[in-house]
């Protein structure tokens, strides 16, 4: 019988074996919390935005001004993403406006300082580049060269939270 891993089926059957392996010795999260000890200190949304316009300031000086940074306790992570960019476009006097909003899972508010970087380098690049193309790709390893490692990490991790219930940093509450 063979766990179905819905967050690796792009990832080779050899990655996925190791995963299932992990989990039927219930390892998976020890494994997570050795190599990411700690949460991150990003605990409020000014702190998540001030921490969202370091990496823009650093990596996409000339990308449109971003207006809001927030943790959504309504986006979940299993029907839609680990974060949300939108971009709503108003009508001001004779040109159009947009103002970019970036929302991240508020599961996410507890949770390894890697695994929020991977995601908000991943809603910051679509400033930038709108479908998930090889330039995108290419824009996220170019502000986080670990990117796909910490991708990855981060699905063995809603596997985890999947199968065993449990938070690993943080508890259940986020």
């Amino acid at each position: 019988m063979s766990t179905d891993l819905p967050y690796l089926r792009s990832y080779p059957a050899s990655l996925q074996d190791q995963a299932r392996d992990l989990l039927a010795q219930g390892k998976l999260g020890a494994v997570l919390q050795r190599k990411y000890p700690q949460a991150h200190a990003v605990r409020s949304d000014k702190a998540l935005y001030d921490y969202a316009q370091e990496l823009k300031a650093r990596y996409l000086r000339n990308a449109g001004t971003i207006n809001k940074v927030l943790f959504d306790n309504k986006i979940h992570v299993v029907r839609h993403a680990l974060g949300l960019h939108t971009a709503v476009s108003r009508v001001q006097g004779n040109r159009l406006a947009a103002k970019h909003e970036i929302r991240i899972a508020a599961m996410f508010k507890q949770a390894p300082e890697e695994f929020l970087r991977m995601i908000v380098v991943h809603e910051l690049a679509h400033l930038r580049e709108k479908d998930h193309d090889k330039a995108f790709y290419q824009l996220c390893t170019h502000m986080e060269p670990q990117y796909h490692q910490y991708e990855f990490d981060l699905r063995l991790y809603l596997i985890h939270v999947e199968q065993a219930g449990t938070r690993l940093w943080g508890g259940d509450g986020s």
